[in-house]
């Protein structure tokens, strides 16, 4: 028997203010079914709750994913871990338990340019987000030093360094694609300093850290960066051929035939 208009009326009044939509929407539907079926109260209850969580947990997760920045489309299902070599693939496995954000163990990938150690990171980071709900921020090398020079710029450094520090992961890619200068590495330093055992970085970059003076101009710099990077660290080493290279070989193979 379903609820009278008045009933329903001040029912739905009720959840619209204690803001619980998704069991405004669901609520006579869900009664008609515990009424077939002869479910107890607390079944029906049950149910409505379940469909109330799950639209947060929905709607969190999309929130989550604007913010991120991540590339969608690097995701992994559309990643070929057969292509990395085995010990790398193990250490990806590991790695998407998500154990090392809470342990703020930090995430390097080397590689040559289009061996895949961005959309790996953007693939790891996009389970961790939609499955383990972790906060994870995904920017380039060159866009972040340039944010964080105009906030030191600005006399708000701090402050930006702690709105980055929410994020349980932050992805910074292309570490030493573009070179910077001295400066904008300096702030890159600040906010490397300042995450050091408070919160995972996951990190790409195309240089091993032999060639990492290029990029911090200083000895003493370069040294101090690496040691807090490396201290709590998984080192991903790419020495894969370019993906990108391979798939046009396939493609001018497959014209010749």
């Amino acid at each position: 028997m379903s609820a009278a208009p008045d009933v329903r009326a001040a029912l739905t009044a009720n959840l619209k203010a204690l803001h619980l939509p998704a069991m405004r929407f669901c609520y006579e539907e869900a009664a008609q079914r515990a009424e077939r079926e002869t479910l107890s109260y607390e079944q029906f209850l049950l149910e409505l709750t379940e469909r109330e969580r799950e639209r947060r947990r929905t709607s969190r997760i999309q929130k989550l994913l604007r913010e991120s920045g991540l590339p969608l489309e690097k995701s992994l299902a559309n990643f070929d871990l057969k292509r990395l070599p085995m010990k790398v693939a193990r250490q990806v496995r590991t790695l998407l338990e998500g154990s090392f954000l809470d342990r703020k163990e930090n995430v390097l990938a080397f590689g040559n340019p289009g061996s895949g150690k961005s959309h790996m990171l953007c693939a790891l980071a996009q389970e961790l987000l939609v499955g383990g709900g972790r906060q994870m921020r995904f920017v380039s090398c060159a866009l972040l030093v340039q944010d964080l020079l105009i906030a030191k710029r600005e006399l708000r450094l701090s402050r930006e360094i702690k709105r980055l520090a929410r994020y349980d992961g932050l992805i910074i890619d292309d570490l030493g694609y573009v070179q910077q200068s001295r400066e904008e590495m300096e702030v890159l330093f600040t906010l490397l300093a300042e995450r050091y055992e408070r919160g995972s970085v996951l990190m790409t970059s195309n240089l091993p850290f032999s060639k990492w003076e290029q990029i911090f101009k200083d000895p003493m710099t370069t040294a101090a960066a690496i040691d807090r990077l490396v201290h709590h660290a998984v080192i991903l080493e790419l020495n894969i051929p370019s993906y990108r290279v391979e798939q046009a070989q396939k493609k001018q193979q497959g014209e010749e035939r």
